[in-house]
């Protein structure tokens, strides 16, 4: 047996297994309230700095591209790595590969180096990536009717950090002022320290690992001897099944809404600081977005698995659709409204990922299970780095109205989708 595995043991009591689940849901949640803190410095003032250093709106947009294109690479890594090693060592060294791209940016900005920036920004990319990943350590050992809660329990801490952090700009703004800091390289501080603190967290107390326990149940509940001996010399196995139906619907779910929030978000600053909005508002703005993204899996993982995948899939599109209308409809000074609809657009893409998370671990057995949702999550962050880059591109081209309106449109995609889906099943079913 491998040394990854045999450590753990053969056989668990269903309540010690919701022992472990519980355990393993409160060490996450620590992290993810640190990791979120990390997340929202990119978020809030990653455009700005870069448009302050580049001098050019056009290319606000490359710090979100830059840095989700770094989460690209890292989801590759952490999903390699939890699928040999584990969840613990995947998620805390993603973490903390995030912070030290945090500080990378922080002395960026005070040499003033772009190389510098952009190293860094891509780097920084690795603790969006790991907080996302992080979401499927609450599904390992959650039994099927729990799973979306199991998402959204690891998703909502974020909430506390990720809202905290845009608000925040401000007076982490005045102390980088006095120590000779950059104005707009205060939230990367934060954010160097959250990361770190996150891996950290899991990297002590992230045990047992519940992906290789997941692994270690199922060999013990679905495989012969032989079968086990098999596997027992890795958690990858040859004869693991295809992936789902479901596993490729969750994966577009997951990258369209991922495009359209980026988008949208990413050019919302620059558009509010265009109209004289001062870097509160913009914060206050942001703050609210941030935690519309991640505080309603309180309730949309319940809602997942009571009323269905699909149905909150459809949810998502149309709440996506009505974000970009109301950002388009906006005025330039209409705080109010862009508030509403960046609230809104953050909702969208919690249903959007929550169910999408859903599908995929439906369609999934722990023997696949690491490398697909490593893969698709690659997907998600190269969809969103290209949402990043050409929402600067097209914003300059055309309007913020423009952007957002056609961003909103196109998350009516995942109506299609789903049906797709559905036809595939019943000619699978058919005899």
């Amino acid at each position: 047996m491998s040394r990854n595995t045999r450590q753990l043991p053969v056989e668990l009591s269903p309540s010690t297994q919701e022992q472990v689940h519980r355990r393993t849901l409160v060490v996450v949640i620590f992290s993810q309230i640190l990791g979120g803190a990390g997340l929202a410095a990119g978020i809030s003032v990653g455009a700005l700095l870069a448009q302050d250093m580049l001098g050019s709106d056009s290319l606000s947009g490359l710090p979100t591209g830059l840095f989700t294109l770094g989460a690209a690479l890292a989801a590759y890594l952490v999903g390699r790595s939890t699928h040999s090693l584990g969840r613990r060592l995947g998620l805390a060294f993603g973490f903390i590969a995030g912070g030290i791209g945090a500080l990378g940016v922080v002395v960026a900005a005070v040499a003033d180096s772009i190389p510098l920036l952009f190293l860094s920004l891509f780097i920084y990319g690795a603790g969006t990536a790991t907080n996302l990943q992080a979401r499927y350590a609450g599904t390992d050992l959650a039994p099927e009717n729990k799973r979306g809660f199991g998402t959204s329990m690891a998703m909502v801490a974020t909430t506390v950090g990720a809202v905290a952090g845009p608000n925040l700009i401000d007076p982490l703004g005045a102390l980088a002022d006095a120590i000779g800091v950059p104005t707009l390289a205060g939230p990367f501080m934060l954010a160097a320290g959250a990361y770190v603190s996150a891996g950290l967290v899991l990297f002590v107390f992230l045990r047992p690992d519940p992906y290789l326990l997941a692994l270690q149940i199922e060999a013990d509940r679905t495989t012969s001897d032989a079968r086990r001996s098999r596997t027992a010399d890795g958690p990858g196995s040859p004869a693991a099944p295809p992936l789902g139906v479901g596993a490729y619907v969750g994966a577009v779910v997951m990258v369209l809404t991922q495009v359209v929030m980026i988008a949208v978000m990413t050019m919302t600053p620059i558009h509010m600081r265009a109209h004289g909005h001062e870097m509160a508002a913009v914060g206050l703005v942001i703050g609210l977005h941030v935690g519309a993204m991640w505080l309603p899996s309180l309730v949309t993982g319940i809602m997942v698995d009571k009323l269905g995948r699909g149905p909150m899939v459809v949810a998502s599109g149309l709440t996506l659709l009505t974000a970009g209308v109301l950002a388009a409809a906006a005025s330039g000074d209409s705080l109010v409204l862009l508030v509403v609809a960046l609230v809104l657009l953050g909702v969208g893409w919690n249903l959007g990922l929550v169910s999408g998370t859903a599908l995929v671990v439906d369609a999934t057995v722990p023997q696949n299970r690491a490398k697909a949702q490593g893969t698709i999550d690659i997907f998600v962050q190269l969809a969103g780095a290209a949402g990043g880059v050409l929402s600067g591109i097209l914003m300059a081209a055309t309007s913020y109205q423009w952007l957002a309106l056609g961003g909103g449109t196109a998350a009516l995609a995942l109506i299609p989708v789903l049906l797709w889906a559905k036809n595939s099943d019943r000619r699978q079913a058919a005899p």
